[in-house]
């Protein structure tokens, strides 16, 4: 039997750990939430030897203090779980930075390995270290890796596997600091239990004293959570005396205690990396730097990122074309299967209609969904996305926002709730929360299948892109302009200052980049497996039902039975609020739907417009899109300005009801959930309603 090993991978953010996990293990993952919030949990397997090693991608964090939920979280599952050897990705090109992490993870007394990545753009630098040495002082296995070729890696676990047996022959280090605050840790330290309850696995290997001098550092930080721990201790009132008067006497002596801390832990890393690390002149110029003088330059900066997200959704249009068509001709083959095989009644037409009708009209843009997370997956891969946020950042601040806001929002051009959680790195609870509602103004993969439609359908396939990139640029346009009234109305106050490290331009794995693609596109099946599954059947009924009218007669045509169904009389009753727009009932009746997710808007419109002929499926793709677009123009009198009109009014109200939780979660109440709702719907409208009638007056569109 293989013996079990738990791994965590631990590392600053764009440090490469994440590339390094998915080289590592593959499609042997497992994607969670951590328990009790929202922060994603990546688990994977690997075997190797005699062991089978369960690896865990820890949030990237720069420290273990509790400023960020990714930083309580990555440090409560070092100390909670039975992790038998910590893994510290660091970029080599710049190691003195990313090592604070080191010292903080040899503060908790942990088996640890370093994984010093990016080893080859490192050595083009002319930066070597003398490993054996920076081993030695940091008292644990250093070992070079390049994670993008999976150079290294071999050495790195056998590392892994020597630390876990304890056969390394290094001793453990301890970060010292000056001799006034180690006084008063060794003091905090003293009046410690022996079991301080917040420890397994990992820790009994250990010891309990690195866990005791962990802890009472952390109580001279004054660090919330281990503050809060505290009460649950015995004795904790002559502990927290003890705290308050070491704090004292340390002030009273000159030392900002907090401040001496930082030092130390800088003042140890920075003596390892100056004794081990060379940096010899090189006359070859630095690849990141030539890049950004480009990208990062004051007057080309913002043009070059808005015509790369040009190109890509011109990519995403024109190259998805055919796949689409050939997905949907597919289903329509099987409709047309199921219709012969089936006999005539309600089962075959909520075969065809409901189940095909509905998820196949929202599988057949999955092609749209792979192209567009494959190119959010390049540029994040590439270093890009941290370019694009510092570049928008003078935008940002003008508006009130933080620089890293924007990170989140383009993330939420993928899916409204992932980039609600990415939220969680922004300090400020401010800049947090208006963030949070102003995400759901980004066009999510959702809204896709809607766009592509109708663009199809209503415009020249030449002009499809541009289109298209124009809802995607009025919605970051609204976005900056709500952020801009919240801020000055809503959520008033400053804006923290933007800090952010650029990492160097790399090329990612095709492996790395085809697991971040397939992870959000599988979430995107598994809703139209799910919700949009279950919401279609749920508008069959509603279309479908009563068959006939009050006095038992069975309507004359299918025309008349939608009218009188039930999803048609709530589209009458709200088609006075929609008129205004150029929608009728029918349009309605879809936007409702779409409020359990954006892709139903998609499979209510082909129950409405193919209900009376299941061999209209078949035309409802992007190449043979006219059968729609002649249903719609005849029966909603859809015209180009109604189509785009619609695409607006689709981009801006509410994403799905998942954001709308989601947000609630994060916010802990309905009051920002129930506001952000209610503003979305009141600016679609509006929006909606002066884009139409500026149209007609100009005769746009018509």
């Amino acid at each position: 039997m293989k013996t079990k090993l738990t791994v965590a991978l631990a590392g600053n953010p764009n440090a490469g750990k994440t590339t390094i996990f998915n080289n590592l293990t593959g499609s042997r993952q497992h994607v969670g939430n951590y328990p009790g919030v929202t922060v994603e949990k990546k688990e994977g397997r690997l075997e190797y030897k005699d062991y089978d090693i369960t690896i865990i991608d820890l949030p990237g964090t720069y420290s273990l203090t509790s400023f960020s939920p990714e930083e309580v979280i990555a440090r409560n599952v070092l100390l909670e779980e039975d992790i038998d050897v910590v893994v510290h990705v660091v970029d080599a090109t710049n190691a003195e930075r990313h090592m604070n992490l080191t010292a903080q993870l040899i503060e908790l007394g942990l088996p640890l390995v370093v994984a010093l990545n990016v080893m080859d753009m490192a050595q083009e630098r002319g930066i070597s270290f003398d490993i054996p040495l920076l081993s030695q002082l940091l008292g644990a296995p250093v070992v070079p890796v390049v994670g993008t070729k999976n150079e290294g890696i071999t050495a790195l676990f056998e590392a892994v596997i020597t630390t876990a047996e304890g056969r390394t022959g290094l001793y453990s280090k301890v970060v010292k600091y000056a001799p006034e605050v180690e006084e008063e840790i060794t003091l905090i330290q003293a009046m410690l239990p022996e079991e301080l309850g917040v420890a397994k696995g990992g820790r009994k290997q250990t010891g309990s004293e690195a866990l005791k001098r962990w802890f009472a550092i952390k109580l001279l930080e004054r660090d919330k959570n281990v503050l809060l721990h505290l009460k649950t201790l015995a004795d904790h009132d002559k502990i927290l005396n003890q705290v308050d008067k070491s704090g004292r006497h340390l002030q009273q002596h000159g030392h900002d205690y907090e401040m001496a801390i930082v030092n130390g832990r800088y003042s140890y890393i920075r003596g390892a990396i100056r004794e081990t690390q060379r940096i010899s002149a090189v006359n070859k110029v630095d690849l990141t730097e030539m890049i950004d003088r480009v990208l990062l330059n004051r007057v080309l900066g913002l043009p070059i990122f808005l015509c790369l997200i040009w190109l890509l959704f011109q990519i995403t249009f024109t190259v998805g074309a055919s796949p689409m068509d050939w997905i949907g001709k597919g289903f329509g083959i099987l409709a047309g299967w199921i219709d012969q095989l089936l006999p005539d009644g309600l089962f075959r037409s909520l075969v065809v209609d409901g189940i095909i009708g509905g998820v196949g009209g929202v599988i057949v843009f999955l092609p749209n969904i792979l192209l567009l997370f494959l190119g959010i997956a390049i540029l994040e891969g590439t270093g890009y996305m941290a370019r694009a946020a510092f570049v928008m950042d003078k935008l940002m601040h003008k508006v009130g926002l933080h620089g890293k806001s924007f990170i989140p929002m383009v993330l939420g051009f993928g899916c409204s709730v992932p980039a609600i959680m990415a939220t969680r790195t922004l300090e400020n609870e401010r800049d947090r929360l208006v963030t949070m509602l102003v995400i759901p103004l980004m066009s999510c993969s959702a809204r896709l299948p809607v766009y592509t439609l109708l663009t199809a359908a209503f415009f020249d396939p030449q002009a499809a892109g541009t289109v298209m990139f124009s809802i995607y640029l009025v919605g970051i346009l609204l976005a900056v302009i709500v952020a801009k009234i919240l801020r000055a109305c809503v959520l008033p106050g400053e804006s923290e200052p933007f800090v952010m490290e650029l990492p160097a331009y790399r090329l990612p794995t095709f492996k790395s980049v085809l697991i971040q693609m397939w992870e959000r596109t599988w979430l995107y099946l598994k809703k139209a497996g799910t919700i949009i599954l279950a919401a279609s059947v749920i508008m069959w009924t509603l279309f479908t039902f009563p068959q006939a009218d009050q006095q038992g007669r069975p309507f004359i045509n299918h025309t008349v039975q939608m009218e009188q169904s039930y999803a048609g009389r709530v589209g009458q009753a709200i088609e006075p609020l929609v008129r205004p727009l150029g929608f009728d009932w029918k349009t309605g009746v879809a936007l409702v739907a779409g409020f359990a997710a954006k892709e139903v808007v998609v499979s209510t419109m082909g129950t409405l417009y193919s209900i009376e002929d299941s061999d209209a499926l078949a035309e409802n793709t992007p190449g043979a899109a006219g059968g729609f677009a002649e249903r719609a123009r005849e029966q909603s009198a859809f015209t180009p300005l109604i189509a785009y009109v619609l695409m607006l009014f689709v981009l801006i109200y509410v994403p799905c009801l998942a954001t709308v939780a989601v947000l609630h979660r994060e916010t802990n109440g309905w009051k920002w959930p129930l506001f952000m709702t209610g503003y979305t719907l009141t600016l679609a409208w509006v929006v909606s309603f002066v884009v139409y009638r500026v149209g007609l007056l100009l005769g746009i569109g018509l």
